[in-house]
């Protein structure tokens, strides 16, 4: 059995660019899961980089120099950023202190008819199990408040890093696209100079990273654009408030949508009831969701690499327990990420195995 594993370890890690490799990867993995909080800003820079290269790149193919290409994208940036803080972030604000006022509401409406569950489906649920549950809700929402509360309080250090951090990423954002090129050979000094598999696997992933930033923005914004001003039509409350978490909810695949779900036709029955507003916003939910994962997903990732629904979910779970919020916005390039070494990695060493049989037969 020991000698079955040095085997495997003299043909998998003996050569050089395969150790680097390694090396790395496990740097990078003690470094996302130690500092993962102090490297935010960093990594959200690097993300919005990865959006505004595009308009770089159709700038400079346009004839503009590469600093004033950098100059205008990070101007449109900042202008993105006063029109979120000033027109966007009002509405929001308001929208949820509308909702918490009404929240009492809800909830008594809410126990008025579980009430009458009992009476209607008498073998599905007893009173004794309905006082349980009120019981265990009344708990719950105490704990909320008392969350709230702590958090309004004990989180404003958190807020005036927010404020230092909406300062700090674009500055890092506006040299990550200015000396992108600079960067990347300063790194590449210190990986060996013979490096196939790492070149293959940098190949593909620096599109697919790209790609998949892009791409998944691009579906956040319409998703959420569309669901507003569906939910806005149909008159439902706290319409800009459900079309956010609507659109953010795309960026967990397949969770996402069945999470949002329920607070959207919460809102609606509590508005409506069992009314014919009430289906039809659910149909038009409905619809906005069969277009997104069959029409807008196909569209936008049609050169992403293909993987399992099941190896998704693998990966959002995984990555996401890791890593949090960009655990799972990353999960599905990180899988492929992994399949890419996968697939690198046996091919690399086969490579190199003839290379050393075609070198003794010349030698011979």
């Amino acid at each position: 059995m020991l000698k079955i594993f040095e085997n495997w370890v003299d043909r998998y890690f003996s050569d050089e660019e395969a150790l680097v490799l390694l090396l790395l990867l496990t740097v990078g993995v003690i470094a996302v899961m130690t500092m993962g909080q102090v490297l935010a800003p960093m990594i959200a820079a690097i993300v919005i980089a990865f959006l505004m290269q595009g308009m770089v790149a159709r700038l400079r193919s346009w004839g503009a120099p590469h600093g004033l290409a950098v100059t205008i994208a990070f101007l449109v940036l900042v202008l993105s950023l006063v029109a979120l803080l000033l027109l966007l972030l009002p509405i929001l604000w308001t929208q949820l202190l509308r909702f918490f006022n009404e929240l009492p509401r809800m909830i008594m409406e809410g126990q008025s008819a579980l009430a009458l569950l009992p009476e209607k489906y008498p073998r599905l649920i007893s009173e004794r199990q309905l006082e349980q549950l009120f019981s265990t809700m009344t708990t719950e929402l105490s704990s909320l408040g008392q969350d709230v509360v702590s958090f309004s309080v004990a989180n404003i250090p958190m807020l005036i890093g927010l404020l230092i951090y909406l300062i700090l990423v674009p500055i890092l954002v506006f040299f990550f696209l200015k000396d992108s090129s600079v960067i990347i050979a300063w790194g590449a000094k210190f990986l060996p100079n013979k490096r196939p598999m790492m070149s293959r696997v940098w190949q593909e992933m620096n599109q697919q990273f790209a790609n998949y930033v892009r791409g998944k923005v691009i579906e956040i914004l319409i998703v959420g654009v569309v669901s507003y001003v569906v939910f806005a039509f149909l008159g439902l409350n706290y319409a800009a408030l459900l079309a956010i978490a609507v659109g953010l909810s795309v960026v967990i695949p397949y969770i996402g949508a069945a999470v949002v779900t329920l607070p959207v036709a919460l809102v609606a029955y509590f508005q409506w009831g069992w009314s014919s507003e009430f289906i039809w916003l659910m149909l038009a939910y409905g619809v906005i969701q069969a277009l997104d994962g069959n029409v807008l997903v196909p569209v936008l990732f049609s050169e992403a690499v293909n993987l399992h629904p099941v190896a998704i979910i693998l990966a959002v779970l995984v990555f996401g327990g890791f890593w949090g919020f960009w655990g799972v916005f990353f999960a599905i390039p990180l899988a492929t990420l992994v399949k890419a070494i996968l697939y690198a990695w046996p091919i690399a060493v086969q490579e190199s195995s003839l290379g050393i049989i075609q070198n003794s037969a010349d030698n011979h």
